[in-house]
């Protein structure tokens, strides 16, 4: 049996306690999502005689990025969330620095990331040019399950 892949497919939400949710599904001016996991689960370290001892390390931090048109409605809600948190900080509060969620949800494959302790790595690029650009959102995750239900 064969199953076909669709952007349209997915779908998500954005969550902060300051800027409120954003939700979406389908394209929307998105380009794509990517999930990348940071924590190596496994090191290895050899002695001077061969003997290997395993470590397992805990930890299920990352990044994601969202690419998107920069005219799009998911660009002009992160810019107003990252300018909400970054005038918190320029005045001294950081409570809310990290207090974003971002769950993204694939119904073909049954796939889900929830992310939380998301926060910015930095505002993206801006390209001025004759032509409209896509732009790059990269946030850091404190922490991102991975979950696959099955169909």
């Amino acid at each position: 049996m064969s199953t076909t892949y669709s952007f349209k497919d997915s779908s998500g939400a954005f969550t902060h306690p300051l800027a409120g949710a954003f939700l979406f599904a389908g394209e929307i001016g998105m380009g794509q999502f990517t999930v990348a996991m940071a924590t190596e689960k496994s090191l290895l370290d050899t002695a001077a005689d061969g003997n290997i001892m395993i470590s397992a390390i805990a930890g299920d931090s990352g990044h994601v990025a969202i690419e998107c048109q920069q005219t799009s409605d998911i660009h002009e809600f992160l810019l107003g969330w990252y300018n909400l948190i970054k005038t918190a900080l320029n005045n001294g509060d950081v409570i809310n620095w990290a207090t974003a969620a971002l769950t993204i949800r694939n119904i073909v494959d049954g796939s889900t990331h929830i992310c939380t302790g998301v926060c910015p790595s930095k505002i993206p690029d801006k390209v001025y040019a004759a032509q409209g650009q896509r732009i790059s959102w990269q946030l850091m995750c404190a922490d991102i399950q991975s979950v696959t239900v099955s169909l």
